[in-house]
């Protein structure tokens, strides 16, 4: 990046640390960086979406729609994450180019699957094999992203379901009372006092959804973990200007330090949430603070 840095040989060791924390490799780990936070801002929403929906199904008095929500919330939490993480990326997109293959390909002939291999015709790839880098890039990312949706909203609609359940018969008595609808009942009454009860649940699955972005390193996505461990690992004269010993531990460790942060931060905000929502209300945490008030 810098100028001085052509010479490598010729620095001393804080121009030289300079110009080695400045390679192009480098700024790919701090690109990474972003892209775990970019993960977490879009996967957020949508596992809580995914959750919303699949509770809402799960407390269906429609039978067929109830046994649907209940087998996502309980399918997907049965299964260990890494498992399901290299089983459903892998089906989605042998599935998505199926479809495409039979769409796009009907004139082929020769078995889909050889073997081990699964072929399918060039037109039917995703995405296509004289696609950008970036395109292949964010496909991969998508599918990143739809598969943490998909298992930490199976967990975030348990959460949604048990608090919906803890809001008191009461208030939903008296809203039939009041000659409201189940609909009415459901928006107006539940729905906004149900994430007293869901946040603390709520706030444990952002913590595992923080600590398993790690997994995007197993979805072949280059995060921090791979930067961490390509460019920690020894370097020789042979293949770098900078050559440096196993500096792993030392890659790792600032991993750590940006988690632990990064945690701690959303400790800070999540308290402050829970307070401002538990402001008024009938709940422990209410009680709490008319106490502290009086």
């Amino acid at each position: 990046m810098f100028e001085h840095c052509a010479a490598p040989d010729t620095l001393n060791s804080f121009h030289w640390m300079l110009c080695y924390l400045t390679t192009g490799k480098h700024m790919g780990l701090y690109i990474s960086f972003g892209t775990v936070l970019l993960l977490l801002a879009i996967t957020a929403p949508s596992a809580l979406l995914f959750g919303f929906g699949g509770a809402v199904a799960a407390r269906s008095r429609f039978f067929p729609l109830s046994i649907l929500g209940r087998g996502y919330i309980s399918i997907v939490r049965g299964v260990p994450d890494i498992a399901f993480f290299l089983f459903f990326v892998i089906a989605l997109d042998q599935g998505l180019e199926w479809l495409r293959h039979k769409w796009k390909c009907p004139e082929w002939t020769d078995a889909i699957w050889q073997g081990n291999d699964f072929v399918v015709c060039q037109a039917a790839k995703l995405p296509l094999g004289t696609s950008p880098q970036w395109m292949h890039e964010v496909y991969g990312f998508a599918l990143a992203v739809l598969t943490f949706a998909i298992v930490f909203g199976a967990f975030a609609a348990n959460v949604l379901y048990g608090a919906m359940t803890a809001v008191p018969k009461a208030q939903i008595e008296t809203a039939s009372a009041y000659g409201m609808s189940n609909r009415q009942t459901f928006w107006r009454i539940i729905v906004p006092q149900m994430w007293v009860y869901a946040l603390p649940g709520l706030g444990n699955l952002w913590m595992v959804l923080i600590k398993a972005t790690p997994l995007l390193f197993l979805l072949g996505i280059e995060d921090i973990v791979y930067w961490a461990r390509e460019l920690g690992g020894t370097k020789t004269s042979r293949f770098t200007d900078y050559p440096h010993g196993d500096w792993r531990m030392w890659y790792f460790l600032m991993l750590l330090v940006f988690y632990l942060g990064f945690t701690k931060l959303s400790e800070l905000v999540l308290d402050r949430v829970m307070t401002r929502l538990t402001f008024g209300q009938a709940t422990a945490g209410g009680e709490a603070q008319r106490r502290a008030n009086a």
